[in-house]
């Protein structure tokens, strides 16, 4: 599983270079895992990538609000940087994290990462607390409650998906998977194929090829496709 903070750069103004060198020298426990110069590629990107930390440096504003709206909904932090206090508190506006300006001050740029670490850290604690309350699962007969780190795996079966619990139990509950997805996202669970879902924390290992097959701690043996096999290991590494 990762254990480094995932940071992520979109810049105009030189690729991000500057805003790499001064959070790597400052901040080692970050990893960057993305870096563009391309506004545009920060929408196609945000699709299937939720870095911890988001550094947007750009003079477009018009798309400002949804890709603001599109990190929060996923937990990122949002660092915006403009050599425009129009442009800044507009950012503010649409919900920004935080703001700064150019020419970027060592000491603003250490407290608003500091900011946004904190921030991280307080999300992180939330959803792992959140991941032992339980929930309920409908059943043919009623409902079974269970907590969300109980679930090893989801797999689909049309318009149904057999829960596999930790006590080896299995639970087939009318729902698709898709909505499973949305659901458990945030709880460390990941699609790794169309029809399975899983728990990482119940992962035990994973085995190279083509797309690769990860081994649950319920020993069942899964494929993961070749479509999601590098945002799988991206996700664990």
């Amino acid at each position: 599983m990762k254990t480094k903070l995932q940071a992520s750069i979109i810049s105009e103004e030189d690729g991000g270079e500057s805003i790499a060198h001064l959070l790597s020298s400052e901040f080692p426990e970050f990893e960057i895992v993305f870096r563009s110069s391309n506004i545009n590629r920060t929408q196609d990107y945000s699709l299937h990538h939720f870095p911890d930390l988001l550094f947007l440096e750009t003079k477009l504003m018009n798309n400002l609000p949804d890709i603001f709206s599109h990190f929060r909904e996923h937990l990122s932090q949002v660092i915006f940087i403009t050599d425009s206090e129009k442009f800044a508190i507009k950012a503010i506006k649409t919900g920004v994290g935080s703001c700064l300006i150019r020419p970027v001050k060592n000491l603003e740029f250490v407290i608003s990462i500091k900011r946004a670490i904190e921030n991280i850290r307080m999300r992180r604690a939330s959803l792992q607390a959140s991941s032992h309350h339980k929930i309920n699962l409908p059943t043919l007969q009623g409902f079974k409650r269970v907590s969300v780190d109980e679930i090893i795996r989801c797999e689909a079966d049309s318009n149904y998906t057999f829960i596999y619990l930790a006590d080896r139990s299995r639970i087939v509950v009318c729902r698709t998977l898709c909505d499973f997805e949305k659901s458990f996202s945030e709880h460390g669970f990941f699609r790794i194929h169309h029809k399975h879902l899983i728990n990482l924390e119940h992962m035990k290992e994973y085995i190279k090829g083509k797309g690769g097959q990860v081994i649950m701690t319920d020993n069942s043996v899964l494929d993961v496709s070749v479509r999601k096999k590098y945002d799988f290991l991206q996700r664990c590494l």
